[in-house]
């Protein structure tokens, strides 16, 4: 008789185990957004462990309260006395309304809680991510509870409603009312097959700068915009867009096109227009958007034209590409020059060498990712991973909904208010239609990317492999020109500024005013814009942020005329503009891939 034992595997009994887990921890995050309730937990845990054992600090927080408290009670004194009431320094409360018993109390109790909560939630000893997780979740808290949300506690509701005869108290319970009817849990499976229109149609509004495709493969469209100048600059332009958002970012209306600006300051510009991806797409990992798209591009740029240089301009997530790209051809241009033997050399065959790189918004080096690395470690990756399994992507709404969740004051709190209390709605402009013109991101590409560069930091570090070979950012070889925004929670400007720590280029450096969409995209002659630019030689040695502002120069205005100005005088040849080749013409601009709509 067979005396083989029970193995449990024999009857799938592991895989329905894992089912099992995967499908509860699935659960569990689609019931808080998306955001693994564990992280937050042990997040929670180890500041409650440590506030438990810190008489000192719970000492202080009761010293502070007493004092709040205090101060409250001389502020109603001051009310009942019609004596003035300092001003909140917190644009929510900046109506003269808010100075009005008893609006003015309930702004100062939550004005006087925000401000020891802020204490509060720092504790020694606790770990830098779970402190900041639980000072990001305690100010979620505080802003969802701000009495500026709620129609009985903000007067400004009632001013409007008074002064209007009601007439925005309508409007607004309408677009509740609409907004309620419309949401998922009600109307069901015919949510995700709704494709909402845009306002603003790529081809008929926004993407206008007249070009074609000229080359294509699995995962790109390579658009040549045609020149608007009888002589352009020699050395074409290469602009490695985000494949996390749609390309015509930088080719909205006319009026605000950084395309449109370069085509007419004389030079030959290229686009990548990335493909927005299917559940087929789920193994399309992070080398292929190197090679099927920034080393693609480069190569089709050199044949076409037959320069031996290219500028190559990347924006967010496209600057990292960039980056990767940039060292990779740096490395075996040095390498080459030495007389020595590359690993997989043929692949550099048929590319130009890089006249420049340019990063925009882009960072680098992502131990210091910002707002966006509160929602990644490993737990969270865990959850994204099972959430992809099932679908191949990462949707665009789970993307969009990460975003409204991190500026949740700005984005969710302040606009509803705005629409549903005062019954104002925003007239759609070019930038928040684009905006709604959200994009997937392949499994296997995001897995790596979220764990290869933000858990591990692979490519500030030296670990990052590309075609065999390790790549470092000291292996640049072109003049740098980086842009930050002052305002960007997605990739902040000190950490896009720690590029001078990983390069020893010449590198210019422009710090604009604005965030990361509205910073980049300044256009001249858009109102309340400014920016500072400072430059360091090859050999440079550390100047921290703080040095740089003292150092930079502050000038008023776009800061597009110094990026044109630093690539002319780089490119100062010029030769007859190159019109498109008709034999190359696939379609025209601004082609299929940015079509691609999905309504999840």
């Amino acid at each position: 008789m067979d005396q083989t034992p029970f193995r449990s595997e024999w009857y799938g009994f592991d895989e329905l185990a894992k089912s099992l887990d995967d499908s509860i921890h699935h659960h569990l995050a689609k019931s808080s957004m998306g955001i693994s309730p564990i992280a937050i937990a042990v997040a929670m845990n180890d500041w409650l462990m440590h506030l438990s054992v810190s008489p000192g600090k719970q000492s202080i927080l009761m010293r502070k309260g007493l004092e709040l408290t205090a101060d409250l009670i001389g502020k109603n004194w001051n009310q009942y006395s019609n004596e003035s009431s300092s001003k909140a320094l917190d644009a929510r409360f900046d109506d003269p309304a808010w100075s009005q018993y008893p609006f003015s109390n309930l702004r100062d109790i939550y004005l006087a809680h925000h401000d020891w909560w802020s204490d509060v939630v720092h504790v020694d000893g606790v770990a830098k991510h779970h402190d900041d997780l639980v000072s990001f979740y305690c100010k979620q808290f505080l802003d969802a509870f701000s009495p500026s949300n709620y129609s009985i506690t903000n007067p400004e509701f009632f001013k409007h409603s008074y002064e209007s005869l009601g007439e925005t108290w309508f409007n607004g319970f309408s677009s509740y009312i609409s907004d309620l009817l419309a949401h998922p849990l009600l109307v069901g499976e015919r949510a995700n097959k709704d494709l909402l229109k845009l306002a603003f149609e790529p081809g008929k509004n926004v993407a206008l700068t007249p070009g074609a495709v000229i080359y294509e493969n699995d995962l790109i469209e390579l658009i040549q915009y045609a020149p608007s100048t009888k002589q352009v600059f020699s050395v074409p332009l290469l602009i490695v867009p985000s494949c996390i958002m749609k390309y015509y970012i930088l080719d909205l209306s006319p009026r605000n096109s950084m395309v449109k600006y370069l085509v007419e300051q004389g030079f030959t510009v290229f686009m990548i227009s990335w493909k927005n991806p299917d559940a087929s797409d789920r193994n399309i990992d992070f080398s292929d958007y190197l090679s099927l798209g920034v080393i693609a591009s480069l190569r089709q740029i050199k044949k076409i034209t037959s320069c031996d240089e290219v500028h190559a301009m990347g924006y967010c997530l496209g600057g990292t590409f960039l980056s990767v790209v940039s060292a990779y051809l740096g490395h075996h241009q040095s390498a080459g020059n030495q007389g020595g033997k590359n690993k997989k050399s043929e692949s550099l065959l048929g590319l130009p060498k890089l006249a420049s790189t340019i990063l925009l918004a882009a960072q680098t080096d992502f131990s210091d990712p910002g707002q966006l690395g509160l929602l990644i470690d490993e737990d969270q990756l865990k959850s994204l991973r099972i959430e992809m399994a099932r679908t191949g992507y990462l949707s665009g709404k789970q993307m969009a909904e990460s975003f409204q969740f991190l500026n949740a004051r700005d984005l969710v709190w302040a606009k509803n208010t705005k629409r549903y209390l005062f019954g104002k709605n925003d007239s759609a402009t070019d930038m928040t239609s684009w905006n709604a013109d959200v994009t997937r991101l392949p499994e296997k590409m995001h897995l790596e990317y979220l764990n290869r560069l933000f858990l591990n930091n692979e490519l500030s570090m030296g670990y990052f492999q590309f075609e065999g070979n390790g790549i470092a950012l000291i292996d640049i070889q072109s003049p740098l020109l980086v842009v930050g925004t002052e305002r960007d929670t997605v990739s902040p400007w000190r950490s896009v500024y720690k590029i001078h720590l990983l390069t020893n280029v010449d590198t210019t450096f422009i710090l604009a005013s604005g965030g990361h969409n509205a910073g980049i995209i300044s256009e001249p002659g858009h109102p309340n814009r400014s920016y500072q630019i400072h430059a360091v030689d090859k050999g440079h040695g550390w100047l921290d942020p703080s040095g740089y502002l003292d150092r930079s120069i502050r000038k008023e205005g776009s800061w597009w005329p110094a990026m044109r100005d630093w690539l002319a005088d780089i490119s100062d040849v010029k030769v007859p503009a190159r019109d498109i080749d008709e034999r190359l013409m696939l379609r025209k601009a601004p082609g299929r891939n940015v079509l691609i709509r999905y309504a999840d």
